[in-house]
């Protein structure tokens, strides 16, 4: 069986309605809006120590409101049930149903499903809550970047085959919002991979149609039926390169407000993932951790610079100078804003005091200092200027001592290190996650020449990396990345995967797993590179 979304695929999900998948001729978007039933199985997410929320998506025949039951059981059979809510989900919220239920016991493992009122049963679910008191250790699975048309869904599919995880976590890019032909190009493109609409998602409609494809796709579901999520979107869940103000990917004068696009995205995301209402939060993993979810993207982040605009110039080395000594390091530049910034460095203080051994942040974009190295202008094919063109635009920044990417961290330098001194007063032990560059990297962060953290960035589930514009063995970029960058102390820009992260009292090891393919779906993977931090060093361990 493959994944292809196609009405064929959507019944193989065995959660679409049946009668209407099997009208001839329907295009997935009559598919979708004419399903009925529980139509995209179920999810949990917001994992507590007694409490859980558990989402599901139910049309009824009548395509009017529906109320539903959410039941949680211990076993199964749901002998007995041991928590239960109630919703009522209709139109309004294209039908998705969202139920927090609480009484639960820590560090345990529920079945869980969803009952309306015809007695219809959705799928059953498995989710775990997290541990409370001296947990041993803490395994969760990290992921980013899932771009349908370049390939299939291996890395969830993978993962949930696995016994072993506690929890998935995505730091954004869960789909993309262009149209169908524009990313992957028709040449990239694996066959039967679109996503509906064949149009860019702009509206309220677009954005629930895309989640809508998306998440009909089985091993996806798999993996949101077999473990909790935590979820974060990071710039493709709106627009690319999103900001507080607009997009790179976004015209007002053909595409509208960006208000009301942005409020469109997030308003779908919020109805399609198993996600609260907050913007932020943090999760107590036992005495083992503090994790915090953060958003970067929509509704503080200041407009980040492009490189080009800074080098098109006379005197592009003068410019970068300038730059770099005003705009760049401006502090009223901000990643998060002033509100999240004060939480969160306030919450890593409260998180050491209460005893918490790590303290694990969760971000959309890269920390770690990345610069472009001199060589990489020979490894770019020439006749593929667009890359020629930023690879020297690169090479020029790093000469003035600049990043190679301003829609990362490295565009935003004082908020950086606020962040890092923050964690530094508080003696934390920090571990940074993210995701966004579709490469595998591992940083050791400083600030003013002491050691703050480190940080495991995730490579992408499907979307592609550096390899997709250099002819180069990746083991040589690799060296010379690393030799280039004093943070850097590992890195592979060639393959697709995810990332499985362990905590235990005393070390967190992080394993990069490579896929086999994504150019079909065969769910096999292993581990490329593993790195671990030992609790009060800060570094990575050699």
């Amino acid at each position: 069986m493959t994944a292809t979304v196609t009405r064929r695929s959507l019944l193989a999900t065995g959660t679409l309605g049946i009668g209407a998948l099997a009208l001839p001729g329907m295009s997935i978007a009559q598919t979708v809006m004419t399903a009925r039933g529980f139509t995209h199985s179920v999810a949990s997410g917001e994992p507590g120590q007694d409490t859980m929320l558990l989402w599901t998506r139910y049309v009824p025949a009548s395509g009017d409101s529906a109320r539903l039951v959410a039941e949680v059981s211990e076993t199964a059979d749901f002998a007995r049930v041991v928590a239960s809510g109630a919703i009522i989900t209709g139109p309004w919220r294209d039908w998705t149903a969202k139920v927090t239920v609480d009484g639960l016991r820590p560090g345990q493992r529920y079945h869980y499903r969803f009952v309306a009122a015809d007695g219809t049963r959705s799928p059953t679910g498995l989710t775990k809550t997290l541990p409370a008191g001296d947990a041993p250790h803490f395994t969760a699975a990290v992921f980013s970047c899932s771009n349908m048309g370049f390939g299939f869904f291996n890395a969830y599919g993978h993962a949930a085959a696995r016994d072993d995880l506690d929890l998935a976590i995505h730091l954004g890019d869960y789909f993309y919002e262009y149209s169908p032909d524009k990313y992957p190009a028709a040449a990239q493109q694996v066959a039967g991979r679109l996503p509906q609409p064949m149009a860019e998602t702009i509206h309220l409609a677009d954005y629930r149609l895309r989640f809508a494809s998306y998440r009909a796709d089985p091993d996806l579901q798999a993996l949101h039926a077999r473990v909790p999520w935590i979820v974060q979107w990071d710039d493709h869940e709106s627009a690319n390169d999103s900001w507080e103000g607009g997009a790179e990917n976004h015209d007002p004068a053909t595409e509208g407000d960006w208000n009301a696009r942005r409020a469109a995205s997030v308003q779908a995301y919020r109805e399609w993932m198993p996600v609260s209402d907050e913007p932020w939060k943090a999760y107590e993993i036992g005495t083992l951790a503090t994790l915090w979810r953060t958003e970067t993207r929509l509704f503080a982040r200041s407009h980040q610079n492009e490189i080009d605009a800074i080098v098109n110039g006379p005197d592009r080395d003068a410019a970068l100078r300038r730059f770099r000594d005003t705009v760049w390091a401006d502090p009223a530049v901000t990643m998060m804003g002033s509100q999240q910034e004060s939480w969160l460095a306030h919450d890593l203080a409260r998180s050491v005091r209460q005893g918490q051994k790590w303290q694990v942040v969760g971000f959309g974009t890269i920390m770690g200092n990345l610069s472009t190295p001199p060589q990489t202008a020979g490894w770019i094919d020439p006749a593929n200027t667009r890359a020629v063109a930023y690879v020297q635009a690169g090479i020029a920044a790093a000469k003035a001592g600049l990043p190679s990417n301003f829609d990362s961290w490295g565009g935003y330098p004082a908020a950086r290190a606020r962040f890092l001194k923050g964690a530094q007063a508080a003696d934390a032990n920090l571990v940074v996650i993210c995701g966004d560059s579709h490469n595998a990297w591992a940083f050791d962060l400083a600030q003013d020449g002491r050691a703050a953290g480190v940080e495991f960035a995730g490579h992408a589930v499907t979307s592609p990396g550096y390899e997709s514009a250099i002819r180069r063995d990746p083991a040589d970029v690799a060296r010379a990345l690393v030799a280039a960058n004093p943070e850097l102390k590992w890195c592979d820009t060639s393959r697709r995967g995810y990332m499985a992260m362990t905590i235990t009292p005393e070390a967190v090891r992080n394993d990069w797993l490579f896929v086999d393919t994504i150019r079909e779906r065969r769910a096999t993977a292993s581990v490329g590179h593993s790195a671990q931090v030992r609790r009060g060093r800060r570094v990575m361990a050699a």
